[in-house]
């Protein structure tokens, strides 16, 4: 054997070899790197670790993801699914981009395959669960009149003439969802430039009727016993919900531009 040949044989077995073949693995590796991709979850561990941030996940959902191509789970020979913490990671975040971001499930996928390819980094999530004496408080479903003309900064009586013009609706308890806050803000803001509570029914007008859109299309799954079925409705009216209001806008500005000089 020459001495070149030796010394390259040495240079291939030194621990810096073996030290950047590892590195190459981990970063060829699917997004999420660097945590455990053992298997070891059964899908009632993943529902226990996801429910405390998504309180309404099921099985379902999760199944319903894995047929999209979101998160892939190894089966056991009797053909069980199980997990690993690295899949718990990945559905979390397909989880917080559809309830923070409406993104729907085909952008959601693009975005991992990003990640997956090292072409873009995972946002950092906003903490969305707060603990008191050790105990997690979930946020608050539905918010006191009183209390959502506090947050939105407006008068009491004003929240009453939306709910008088059908703009917003209270639950059963008198009540409202957390986003009826933004409807509030965003309906003072037209107040300001005299654009009156009433002029804000034909807004909820074309809202339902583009909800009814949505409902038409949802019908055959949502009418479906399957709980997959159900699972794919609900991700399927969020997607459609996101896309009508993004041509909503669109369409408005595009109005509004044919105003300007």
């Amino acid at each position: 054997m020459s001495a070149t040949a030796g010394a390259r044989r040495a240079r291939d077995g030194r621990p810096e070899a073996a030290t950047a073949a590892a590195a190459s693995e981990i970063e060829h590796e699917p997004w999420p790197r660097g945590i455990s991709r053992r298997a070891s979850m059964r899908i009632s561990d993943v529902l226990a670790t996801l429910q405390l941030e998504f309180p309404a996940v099921t099985p379902s959902k999760l199944r319903f993801l894995e047929e999209q191509g979101l998160v892939e789970p190894v089966r056991t020979p009797a053909g069980y699914r199980q997990y690993s913490p690295a899949d718990v990671e990945r559905l979390r975040f397909v989880l917080r981009q559809q309830r923070d971001r409406y993104m729907p499930l085909k952008v959601i996928g693009e975005h991992l395959a990003a990640l997956d390819a090292g072409e873009e980094d995972a946002p950092t999530p906003r903490a969305r669960l707060a603990a008191a004496d050790g105990v997690v408080q979930r946020p608050q479903v539905r918010v006191p009149a009183e209390r959502l003309a506090t947050e939105a900064g407006v008068e009491p009586a004003f929240v009453s003439e939306l709910v008088e013009a059908g703009v917003l609706a209270p639950g059963p308890s008198g009540a409202f969802e957390p986003w009826a806050r933004d409807v509030v803000v965003t309906a003072a803001a037209l107040a300001e430039h005299g654009i009156d509570v009433r002029h804000l029914r034909q807004l909820r007008a074309a809202a339902d009727r583009q909800a009814d859109l949505v409902e038409q299309v949802v019908a055959p799954f949502r009418g479906q016993r399957n709980a997959t079925a159900q699972a794919r409705a609900a991700s399927m009216a969020a997607e459609l919900g996101e896309l009508c209001a993004r041509l909503h806008t669109t369409l408005v500005r595009a109005a509004v531009a044919d105003l300007l000089p």
